[in-house]
């Protein structure tokens, strides 16, 4: 059975969650979701999932318990989510940039705003999520500091001891920071990708091992739940569209 980018990515997003326990997920993007929400019906069952807003939900959507606001942010502070953003701008230590591109008193582009990308990465465990990798995400130096990359976190000493950025997905590969200084390694190439791709679509020299691992496929069950139960619409490959890379 032919598996397609997206569903590889999907499985790399899930990935990002195993083993997490009872933590409240919070995936930003359609992929993202679809992982977090395949994850909780596989190999994470104790996964939190949430409607956004004040409810506890199944991977199905229907409700199964009150997160109200107070909570919420009780599990953000005591370290209980793990949030997978998104990246206009990351660097090799993981930094990450949402607000602006440019000079920070003219910017070329206004773009979301820190957010709460700063408590985020100092609170919590963090994951991003890039659709479309190329060297204008991945640059040498980020803009404009949103998200709290390894070399800031250690430099803020006590402040951060909670933090840890786990993986960054791309529609290409993976990327860890298993690296002594914990700047990016690649962990994973999608089917049909070469290392050579990646650094060229990279704004920095990651760190590559000898041998590469192949992002792994998905089972049977997890195609099926993909396919005809999270998302039968195919949302999943409007975002990474198959062909337009590799």
């Amino acid at each position: 059975m032919s598996v397609t980018r997206a569903e590889y990515c999907v499985i790399a997003c899930a990935e990002a969650w195993r083993g997490a326990g009872e933590v409240l997920a919070s995936p930003m993007g359609v992929i993202p979701s679809l992982g977090a929400r395949l994850a909780r019906l596989t190999f994470a069952p104790d996964l939190l999932l949430t409607d956004g807003e004040a409810l506890l939900v199944r991977p199905d959507g229907t409700p199964e318990g009150w997160l109200p606001y107070r909570q919420h942010l009780e599990l953000v502070a005591g370290g209980r989510r793990h949030v997978m953003m998104g990246a206009s701008q990351i660097d090799r230590y993981g930094n990450q940039n949402i607000s602006a591109v440019g000079d920070w008193a003219r910017p070329r582009r206004q773009l979301l705003g820190v957010r709460g990308a700063s408590l985020n990465t100092l609170n919590n465990p963090t994951s991003y999520w890039v659709p479309r990798h190329s060297p204008r995400v991945f640059v040498e130096r980020v803009d404009m500091v949103c998200g709290v990359g390894y070399d800031r976190a250690a430099a803020l000493g006590a402040v951060s001891r909670f933090h840890r950025l786990v993986r960054v997905v791309t529609d290409l590969c993976v990327f860890d920071f298993g690296t002594p200084d914990h700047s990016m390694r690649l962990a994973s190439l999608h089917p049909g990708v070469s290392v050579e791709q990646v650094r060229e679509a990279t704004g920095f020299a990651p760190a590559v091992p000898d041998e590469v691992p192949r992002t792994r496929e998905p089972g049977a069950v997890e195609l099926r739940l993909i396919r005809e139960v999270l998302d039968p619409a195919g949302a999943r490959e409007r975002e990474v569209p198959e062909g337009a890379r590799g």
